[in-house]
């Protein structure tokens, strides 16, 4: 038998660890045409079905299922050899919430940038996790509750606390000494989180409470800092405005919640990456004090 084109091999692999063309074509960054072809070219060449098609995806045969058993360790080494020619990376992507971004990364980049001249350290701002085998994500950080989808490690980086802060204009006029009991002449402000909106079905807050809603948190901490009611928000996200006086603590929720941020990051990966290493380490560092 002449010797197999490697490709249509690296394109088999893909199709059947995801069982779908269209999700291998994306990991490879061809198109699902290009893929179909290959594969059953590669059908062809070895004489065997190595898929059943299927309207919702692909099943593997027996045949095809052994043969991927077998190939996947040699693609494993030429991948390390190919990898070993050349230094570790040193790009690093990083996906974060985009509130989070703004309001809690943004200020300490200048401090990874001093410490880490070496390492390009790229963000990516997204509420979705990431898979770390398709979107060319290395970290990301999360709000969520573990365990994470997915053959991921995760690290604690810090719990929700609840903080309800206005502007100092805003809180003087006011009598907030019964706050959240008593809400006369207050505008609630809340984000996509719903956390006012989850206080009032719990019977925590008034029926009547008047919340303007917004679609992120860094949207009503701004709405806060304009003097227009009192936002609901994570403290960990108020750093900047609560040092500078631009907003107060009205409230601190006493309930603690079950969801927290956490740094995830795969399990396993073929090559060890010092950056990535490093890039962990500081952000471990980065823990807020409580």
């Amino acid at each position: 038998m002449p010797r197999l084109n490697l490709n249509r091999l690296v394109m088999f692999d893909a199709a059947a660890r995801h069982l779908n063309f269209r999700m291998a074509a994306c990991e490879l960054n061809l198109t699902q045409g290009a893929v179909a072809q290959q594969v059953r070219a590669l059908e062809e060449e070895l004489g065997l079905k190595l898929f059943d098609r299927k309207a919702r995806g692909l099943d593997l045969t027996q045949a095809g299922r052994t043969y991927h058993t077998r190939i996947q360790p040699a693609l494993a080494i030429i991948d390390e050899a190919t990898d070993a020619l050349s230094p570790s990376s040193t790009r690093i992507t990083l996906s974060l919430p985009p509130s989070l971004a703004s309001k809690w990364f943004v200020s300490k980049l200048a401090d990874f940038r001093d410490r880490h001249t070496d390492i390009e350290l790229v963000t990516t701002a997204s509420e979705q996790l990431s898979d770390f085998k398709t979107d060319g994500i290395d970290i990301a950080i999360r709000h969520g509750k573990p365990p994470f989808p997915g053959n991921v490690k995760h690290d604690h980086l810090s719990d929700l606390q609840l903080c309800a802060v206005c502007a100092p204009d805003y809180a003087n006029p006011i009598q907030l000494s019964d706050f959240p009991n008593d809400l006369t002449g207050c505008t609630l402000i809340g984000d996509g989180h719903k956390y006012w909106e989850k206080m009032r079905d719990n019977g925590r807050l008034g029926k009547s409470a008047k919340i303007a809603s917004f679609s992120h948190t860094a949207l009503a901490i701004e709405a806060a800092l304009a003097g227009q009611g009192i936002a609901l928000v994570p403290d960990i996200m108020l750093d900047r405005e609560l040092a500078d006086g631009r907003l107060v603590v009205v409230w601190l929720d006493p309930i603690p919640q079950d969801t927290g941020y956490y740094i995830v990051y795969p399990a396993a990966t073929k090559t060890r990456s010092t950056a990535r290493d490093t890039v962990l380490s500081w952000l471990k560092q980065q823990k807020p004090a409580r």
